[in-house]
């Protein structure tokens, strides 16, 4: 019998014929009727995606603003009820335990949502650094997390939901009723498109997986699809592009830390020995992770990185790349990435690889 963890939903891909595999400790969906086809769907119309791997967290009491703001890398004094904040977990040195985002739900009233292969290792790191006095929770195992991704993303949301979600603006939340139950709903997304996820209680996420997917508008899409939107649109994965050993400055992100609190690892995450760089290559041959990347033959083909992520990419027509460089090579306009098979040109570029997607759309009232 296999250990992999399951989703309430796992059953649902399984009937459908999805294609499964290990991601993080669960059997997840990676594709139905193929990446291409939803990773397009994805960027034409809409598709929800299964995401209750994720962990989610619950901190409250009194101070539990300032004991948070010593531990993350958000600014939680700007941050006020309704709206919610991507940024990092760090260690000592700081290099990046894990990203999350967090949610305001009131004063000294926080949600955190983690990647599902450290929920574990930071609620122990978060709980180990806060005061016994405030209460902080795990409810991963009853929270089911349904991402709805695509340009028709809103319409498909006021059919299923009802009206009166307009006014939610990129990465804000309100709560909303759904089968007797309080849910959340954000607007934040990881494919580049006009997203809301949805927050509900496990025993309920199949009945609303079964609403949005009777919408003709929509397809379920599976984890290879996920991420060759978040790539097109620079969007980083932790375990891939973000890991211990480097730190938000060093993966391109040294903006968002924009706190003014003292929090672990302050002072050291703008170090930087290695810069995480976007690569176009033409065609559809990839580069994968941990390909090597070198200067051309013409600079000497010394080897001066490693690709983190790599895919063909759809909405762009070609293969892109991100990858860990040399700080003293990082500005370099051409390299070459050592496959297995061969060595693919690749030219520094810019973010996102993709430009066309939807997800700052501003609805009109």
């Amino acid at each position: 019998m296999s250990d992999l963890l399951q989703t309430p939903l796992t059953s649902w891909h399984k009937a459908q014929g999805a294609k499964m595999a290990p991601f993080a400790g669960w059997d997840m969906p990676i594709q139905y009727k193929g990446i291409i086809v939803e990773h397009n769907h994805t960027r034409e119309h809409a598709s929800i995606f299964d995401i209750c791997h994720m962990g989610e967290f619950t901190l409250k009491g009194a101070g539990a603003k300032d004991a948070l703001s010593k531990i993350v890398t958000h600014n939680l004094d700007t941050l006020g009820t309704g709206k919610c904040r991507y940024g990092f977990l760090l260690n000592e040195e700081g290099c990046i335990l894990d990203d999350l985002i967090v949610y305001c739900m009131g004063e000294d009233d926080y949600m955190l949502v983690v990647n599902g292969a450290c929920t574990e290792s930071d609620f122990a790191w978060i709980a180990h650094h806060l005061p016994a006095s405030l209460a902080f929770t795990d409810i991963s195992s009853q929270t089911a997390k349904i991402d709805l991704q695509g340009p028709d993303a809103y319409d498909v949301l006021e059919a299923v939901m009802g009206s009166g979600f307009r006014s939610l603006k990129y990465f804000c939340h309100v709560t909303a009723e759904f089968n007797g139950d309080t849910i959340i709903i954000s607007r934040t997304g990881y494919t580049g498109e006009l997203g809301y996820e949805f927050y509900l209680p496990a025993y309920n996420a199949a009945a609303l997986w079964d609403k949005l997917n009777a919408d003709s508008r929509v397809e379920p899409a599976g984890l290879g699809a996920r991420d060759t939107l978040r790539l097109e649109v620079g969007l980083p994965l932790y375990g891939q592009d973000l890991d211990t050993k480097h730190n938000p400055t060093e993966a391109g992100m040294g903006w968002l830390l924009k706190s003014p609190a003292a929090y672990i690892g302050k002072g050291k995450d703008a170090e930087v020995r290695e810069m995480l760089i976007p690569l176009t290559i033409p065609g559809r041959r990839a580069a994968r992770h941990n390909d090597v990347v070198c200067l051309p033959d013409s600079k000497g083909g010394k080897e001066v990185g490693i690709v983190t992520s790599g895919s063909f990419c759809p909405s762009v027509g070609n293969s892109v790349a991100l990858a860990y460089v040399t700080k003293e090579y990082a500005e370099e306009t051409d390299f070459v990435v050592k496959t297995a098979r061969a060595g693919l040109e690749a030219t520094r570029s810019e973010l996102p690889f993709f430009k066309g997607g939807t997800a700052r759309k501003k609805l009109e009232d």
